[in-house]
């Protein structure tokens, strides 16, 4: 499982590791690749160019699978400007156009280089402090476990913090991914200050010299005053430990929810620094567009992908792999 973290100075990465995650990527975006590529090949099949009614088709196939009105209008835009340009485009040239503008408007979720080649974490940052936020029931704690487990695996120490004391469930949940991944976990009783727990967490990873913290924290947007309380006081009391924690807060979003992710992260982005995000649920729709939607509209790096019910199926967010698994 060495494979989804790669570190600097490592060699190449086992060409077979490599293959099972591009096999598991593509297979778990097919209903997206069905619902977005199939309206695309029925807006320009039979077509000997590109005019308004292919554009008109093509503008209603991309919002049919939740990028957004605001970044179709975008992707649109750019293909009227070839087509007045080079007049007769075809249906090949467009997809080598569509493929350049969807990576384009996936530069907010990449970083410089190949988005595979990349450290995920700054490890030199020890500990490296994550505080993960988003809604109940969009797959947030089950990323965090697996993340910790693939962090574990590829060498990393990690320490979890159960700081979503509202729900025993999320505790529960885990406390089993704790002990499923081999990794210590910090927790309270339920109801206790979640500060406390984030609190205690650093203090116990600095005290073991760990890696990585992935503190969990409570999914509630019915009062954003109140998200907003909260997350400051458990920064402030992890600063009292770590002056510059959290080095980064990850808003885990359900891409399945396609609107309603736009939502939530509207929501979140006022309510903290949201510094990256995680999309999950990708296999079981044919809203996977979101991703690219999140990206372009609220400009933050986009740093994984879940796109099954495995460990390995939690990805680091490649932009060209993304884009490949929906156009090949």
């Amino acid at each position: 499982m060495g494979f989804f973290w790669k570190k600097k100075d490592s060699v190449q990465q086992d060409s077979a590791d490599v293959s099972i995650e591009k096999e598991a990527l593509e297979k778990g975006m097919t209903k997206t690749k069905q619902g977005i590529f199939e309206r695309l090949s029925r807006a320009v099949i039979g077509k000997s160019r590109i005019d308004d009614s292919v554009l008109d088709d093509i503008e209603d196939a991309l919002i049919a699978s939740d990028i957004g009105v605001d970044t179709t209008l975008k992707v649109i835009d750019r293909l009227e400007e070839r087509v007045a340009r080079d007049k007769y485009l075809d249906s090949e040239e467009l997809n080598s156009i569509l493929r350049d503008e969807i990576c384009s408007l996936l530069d907010a979720g990449s970083a410089s280089g190949n988005d595979s080649d990349r450290e995920i974490f700054d490890f030199s940052k020890k500990p490296y402090v994550v505080l993960v936020v988003g809604v109940n029931g969009v797959g947030k704690t089950t990323t965090i476990g697996k993340l910790a487990a693939r962090l574990k695996a590829s060498g990393k120490s990690v320490v979890l913090g159960a700081a979503d004391t509202f729900r025993a469930a999320a505790v529960d949940q885990l406390t089993i991914w704790s002990e499923r991944a081999g990794v210590p976990i910090v927790k309270q009783e339920m109801g206790a200050d979640p500060a406390s727990v984030a609190y205690d967490t650093v203090r116990s990873a600095v005290a073991r010299d760990a890696d990585v913290v992935l503190i969990d924290t409570a999914g509630r947007l019915h009062n954003k005053i109140n998200l907003m309380n909260e997350l400051s006081k458990i920064r402030n009391v992890m600063r009292k430990v770590i002056p510059d924690a959290p080095h980064e807060v990850l808003l885990v979003l359900d891409g399945s929810t396609g609107q309603n992710a736009f939502q939530q992260a509207r929501e979140f982005t006022k309510a903290t620094d949201v510094t990256s995000l995680a999309v999950t649920k990708l296999d079981g729709t044919a809203k996977g567009g979101v991703v690219i939607g999140i990206a372009d509209q609220f400009g933050i790096p986009v740093k994984f992908i879940g796109v099954g019910e495995r460990i390995e199926d939690l990805q680091i967010f490649d932009r060209k792999a993304f884009v490949d698994s929906l156009f090949e």
